[in-house]
């Protein structure tokens, strides 16, 4: 569709001008459609000057020539809506990123918890299955972790963590790391990422890894609450954040190369702060782990798998599947009854 902007007269009237803009309209042959727009165009030629006609042509092809190198020289997804160094982070603007569906939705529901034998003295669990993290009860003279219960080597994990509104401090942490990776120290540090063993991504907007930090995305608003996802895939070795349902991109690679074992960890050094686990999901290990997915799905309660019509050692299969079903049911209601 071309449109030309000028006003025009009719020739009926002979001066009463009209503000109609001329449309043409290219068939598949290439001829214009239509003697009304063809007279219209040719009414448009007629009025415009030399001049006009100049520079209508060289701002159309400016026009064209500024798509053209947009289209090479911008990252893909990037919106040109913000500067290089956020294109670079973020690989593409908020409203392209939005857009990302979250990561393993048609995988199946995972269980695991924090470690309640593997956290810092400062850390209180409690909640359904003591999913629910609160760092330093009374005040806060340190950093204080705790380490999750999942192995993550080899397989695609996502998980998400609802942080309390008291987002503030010198460091909230969001990552994974092995069993080396501490989870208390007598300073504020960002302990995630202080050394080989852990990867994180501060409040701050800033990744750490072997003590060096980059910049990732801009501050965390204080005192207003959030959501963490992060997603795992061990096939590619990569780990990825999204931050209220908006993925901010590959953060961390090369993990597939990590042969000891890895867990997700979050830590704090502000007072009162709370970090609860929210969606957790797995991907299928293969087409039985799928199928018992699509049973679980059907039923209710534990007791309907004795009725199945199934041998038993497939029932006993499914069961494994319902560990902590009770539990995982409430947890569920009460992410969608308090997002802090």
């Amino acid at each position: 569709t071309t449109e030309c902007s000028h006003t025009h007269t009719t020739p009926a009237s002979g001066g009463e001008p009209y503000s109609a803009q001329c449309t043409a309209v290219p068939s598949a042959s290439g001829w214009w459609r239509g003697s009304q727009t063809r007279r219209r165009m040719d009414l448009c030629r007629e009025r415009s000057t030399p001049r006009e006609r100049s520079s209508s042509r060289r701002e159309a092809a400016a026009l064209r020539s500024s798509r053209v190198a947009r289209d090479i020289l911008l990252p893909v997804g990037n919106g040109g809506n913000e500067s290089p160094e956020e294109a670079d982070a973020f690989g593409g603007s908020p409203q392209e990123k939005s857009r990302y569906a979250i990561p393993l939705s048609a995988g199946c529901e995972d269980h695991w918890s924090w470690n309640k034998n593997d956290k810092s003295y400062e850390v209180r669990l409690y909640g359904p299955k003591q999913r629910i993290a609160h760092f330093h009860p009374n005040w806060s003279n340190g950093t204080a972790g705790v380490r999750g219960t999942r192995i993550l080597n080899g397989r695609r994990f996502y998980w998400e963590i609802n942080v309390s509104q008291r987002i503030f401090g010198t460091s909230m942490m969001f990552g994974i790391g092995t069993k080396k990776a501490r989870l208390h120290v007598d300073a504020f540090v960002n302990m995630l990422g202080e050394d080989g063993n852990s990867w994180g991504l501060s409040h701050k907007g800033l990744l750490w890894h072997a003590g060096q930090h980059r910049h990732y995305v801009k501050c965390f608003r204080e005192n207003k609450a959030t959501t963490i996802g992060l997603y795992f895939d061990g096939v590619a070795g990569t780990l990825s954040y999204y931050k209220d349902n908006t993925c901010l991109g590959v953060a961390f690679s090369g993990l597939g190369e990590i042969q000891e074992p890895l867990y997700p960890i979050v830590c704090s050094t502000a007072a009162k702060t709370e970090m609860s686990l929210g969606v957790l999901k797995r991907d299928f290990d293969n087409l039985q782990d799928r199928c018992r997915a699509t049973v679980l799905k059907q039923l209710t309660h534990e007791e309907q798998i004795d009725q199945l019509c199934l041998p038993l050692r497939i029932k006993q299969y499914i069961s494994e599947g319902l560990e902590n079903f009770q539990e995982d049911v409430a947890l569920s209601v009460n992410n969608q009854m308090s997002h802090w």
